[in-house]
This record gives structure tokens, sequence and C-alpha cells, in this order.
């Protein structure tokens, strides 16, 4: 089938292969992942469930050591899997459920082993344990999750839109959840609300957990893998290859790795410790809200006149360049402590900031797409299993080794667990506004430097989709006439002849 470059691309600009039921279906999935109260998960560990930092450290370390080891195989499990039902879907549908059950026990923790202290043994084993098998499970949905969204559409302008769509849809619901429980938690912690912090946490986090799975399983089951996998299996050799010779893919591996050095926690920390009230997280948001929408109008005029690159440059530096703004300000004669200076301030840096939050939305997604689709181009096959096993592995570890810093950092700064709201020390509360603002982007900052390098130009990527576009077209016809001897032939040799 012959199709010149003009008419290939006319093709790759204007066709859709997502309608509207499987769009819908696509924003729900998107709002899933932030159907959440995760945000509040370090304050259920030092409040409610109070494990020792030590201990902390040491389930962080070993978990390290059991990621690398089952990441590998889960990998070459799921790159090796060809069903009917497509290469990804029958992990994800038959994963969601056993893994929303156990993770329920997470927020059972405390009802199991009530008013006991950080370092009861019985209490950290238990909670050691359901992380292992929880991680494990999460490991092959995650992995198919990410494999799953590259092959829904070959046409990347349509997977851009749906992008841009799932993420500007979802941020009317995507919030509430955090908000909602907030406001409970702070009207708890006060002693307006007589409820005790283990229901509270328990009935959001199942209740979440719940919704979250449903909006997955609603989408999996209205929805396909549309770029086609190659017929033989690629071997350990051939996906480890892939993920080597995959450029754009290897510059944000590094790029994440230089970044994953940071030493924070989360900014809930300083407005329950510091301010009093994590109610004015979002009061102070407020203002920024309508930006964070009008910024999905700005992606496609800025992506139609500057590179990716750039983009994922700007975004990245001009959110560190806003934070630590607010670090220099917060940090001089104890602003960070005095409402009428730093809550302005922090409203203030996060309109700005929501300027280029559908940039950040966008872009890395759609990096992380391009590169698999640059694995398919540069060698014939997809690995997007091995590539997310890759990406993921080096993360954990590195994440593993970072918590294990960070807790050991909050034992240092003299932080005490289950201490009443607003009593920490002057010395404390200044390094939990720090380890909010200005140190993290300060330990990460060398992540912005492999992006000046990141290979795909439009000139390239332009050839790149032209040349798929004709090798998916060609090996359709093929499948649709072919003979099963053919087939065989062709599946014998299809690794070599890109």
């Amino acid at each position: 089938m012959d199709v010149s470059s003009k008419d290939t691309n006319l093709a790759l600009k204007n066709r859709r292969f997502v309608g509207k039921k499987e769009t819908f279906a696509y924003v729900l999935n998107d709002a899933a992942a932030s159907m959440n109260i995760d945000d509040f998960k370090e304050r259920y560990i030092y409040d409610v469930v109070k494990i020792d930092f030590s201990l902390l450290a040491l389930q962080s370390s070993i978990s390290t050591v059991w990621d690398a080891i089952n990441d590998t195989f889960i990998g070459v499990i799921v790159e090796k899997t060809r069903t009917r039902w497509g290469k990804f879907k029958p992990y994800i549908l038959l994963g969601e459920i056993p893994l929303t059950v156990l993770g329920m026990w997470y927020w059972l923790i405390p009802f199991i082993f009530p008013n006991t202290p950080g370092d009861y043994l019985p209490k950290f084993i238990f909670f050691f344990a359901m992380s292992l098998i929880t991680e494990t499970a999460t490991t092959f949905t995650a992995i198919a999750k990410t494999g799953f969204l590259s092959t829904i559409t070959p046409e990347p302008i349509e997977r851009s839109r749906l992008i841009a769509l799932a993420n500007l849809a979802s941020h009317i619901c995507e919030d509430l959840p955090k908000q909602a429980f907030g406001i409970f938690y702070d009207l708890v912690i006060n002693k307006v609300l007589k409820i005790e912090l283990p229901k509270l946490f328990a009935t959001f986090g199942i209740g979440c957990s719940v919704l979250s799975v449903t909006f997955v399983l609603y989408y999996y089951m209205h929805s396909k893998e549309r770029v086609r996998q190659t017929i033989s299996k690629p071997t350990v050799k051939q996906s480890l290859k892939s993920v080597i010779n995959n450029k754009p893919m290897l510059i944000s591996l590094i790029s994440q790795f230089l970044a994953g050095f940071s030493i924070s926690k989360s900014r809930t920390n300083f407005y329950v410790d510091v301010i009093g009230s994590i109610t004015w997280k979002t009061i102070v948001g407020i203002p920024a809200f309508p930006v964070k929408f009008i910024s999905y109008s700005f992606v496609e005029p800025l992506r139609k006149r500057f590179s990716t690159k750039a983009l994922w440059i700007f975004e990245d530096a001009w959110t560190d360049m806003l934070w630590m703004i607010v670090f220099g300000i917060g940090s001089i004669n104890k602003n960070f402590m005095r409402k009428g200076v730093i809550l302005p301030l922090m409203g203030l840096e996060e309109i700005f900031e929501m300027c280029v939050y559908g940039l950040r939305r966008v872009i890395p997604a759609e990096i992380n797409n391009e590169a698999m689709d640059y694995c398919e181009w540069k060698n014939g096959y997809r690995s997007e299993a091995m590539t997310g096993v890759t990406m993921s592995t080096i993360s954990k570890i590195q994440q593993a080794v970072m918590s294990i810093v960070n807790n050991l950092v909050m034992e240092k700064i003299g932080y005490v667990q289950g201490k009443e709201v607003g009593t920490q020390t002057d010395r404390t509360k200044w390094w939990i506004f720090a380890l909010g603002t200005g140190i993290p982007i300060i330990s990460s900052s060398l992540g912005i430097v492999p992006k000046f390098f990141y290979p795909l130009s439009a000139k390239t990527r332009e050839q790149m989709y032209r040349d798929l576009a004709e090798r998916r077209s060609k090996k359709a016809e093929f499948m649709q006439n072919a003979t099963p001897e053919e087939i065989a032939k062709m599946a014998e040799t299809e690794f070599t002849d890109n």
C-alpha cells in the first residue's frame, strides 16, 4: 500500500479513533487517579498509626530490595503477554479489585492495633507485610496501565488532545476528596467535631478506594488497545536493548533520577504544624483555581510555536523560580509564621504556577508516549512493560532511599509525632516550611540539565510518525490477507526487518 508522505501526514492529523463514550471513560480513569487522600498519608502515619521513624526507614530499605527483584520478573511476564483481550487489559481487570481490598486494610491498622506505641513490633510487622503485598500487586497494574494508555490510539495529536481533555475535565472533581477531608480533619483536630481520627481516615480512605476502582474498571471495560503488538514476543535481551537505545526515554530517566534526590516533605505538614489549619491550603488555592483551567488553552498554541524540549524546560524552571521566591521571603524575619505575609505570598505563587499547569500535565505524559513510539520506530517492536519496569525500578529504589533520608531528617529536626497542632518548636517549624518550599528545589535542581539534550526535534518527530503510519498500514493490510503460514514466517523476521 503506497502512501505519500503528505497524505500520511494529513491522515495522522485528521483521523480519530476514540469515540465519545470511550473519551468519557478516559476522563473518569484520569479522575480515578486523584480519588484519594494520599496528601494526608504522612499525617495518618504521624497522628494515627504512629510508626517510629527508624522503623519506617528500615521498611523502606527492605522494600527497595524486594522491588528491584519483583519488578524485573513482572516486567518480563507482561512484555510476553499476548491474549485476545490485548497485552495489558487482563492485568488491569484482574488486579484492580484484589488490590482495592488489600488497600482497605491499610486504613484499618489503628483498629487492629489500637493505642499502641510507635515501636510496637506486631503493628510494624503487619504494616510491613501488607506494604510488600500491595506493592507487588500494584506493580502489575501500574505497568499495565502505563502501557495501555500508550496504545489506545496510534494518532499522536488525538493522544495529546485526550490527555489535555482528561486533565481539564477531571479537575472539576479531582480535588473534592482532599478538600472535603481537609475540612473534616481541621474540625476534628480543633475539637469542633467529635469524630475520632482513625474513623475519619478509614471512612474517606476506603470510600475513595471503592469509587476509584469503579471509575478504572468502567474505563477498561469500554476501551481497547489499537496499536498492534508484534506477533512474536521480544526476548529479555531485546527488551533491554530497546530501553538502552531509546534516547527520549533515557533523557527522561536521567532527568527523573537527578530530580529524585529531592529532600522534601509535603506542604500539608506546613499548613497543619505551622499555620494550624489544613483548610488554609484550600483557601490559598482558590484564586488560582480558574487559572488551572485556563492554562490548558495555552498548550496547543505553545506547542505549535515551541519545541517539546523548550516547553519541558520552561515549566520546570518557572515553577522552581516561584518556590525559591517564597522560600527566600518566608525565611526573612520569620515571615513563614506570619499568616498575613506568607499566606498571600503562597496564594500569588499558586496563581503564577498554575499558568503552566496545563504544560506540566500534558508535556511529560506525551514525552513518555513519544518514547514508546520511538521504540517501535527504532526497533520494530514495542516494549512498554520493560521500559515501564526500568523507570519504575529506578524510581522506587530512589524513592525508598530518599524516604529513609526524609524520615531521618524529620527525626533530626526534632519533629515529635502525635504532638498537639502548633506546638512544635520554632526551629522545627522553619524546617517544615523549608522542606516544603526551598530545600526540595535546591536538592533536585540537577534534574533540569538532561532536558536540554532531548533528541526529538519537530522534524525528527514528524518523520517518525510518518514512517510509523506507513509501516502500520502495510502490516494491517498484510494481516487481513495473509495465510497462517505467511503470518508465521513474518513473525520469525519482524524484529530484524525494521
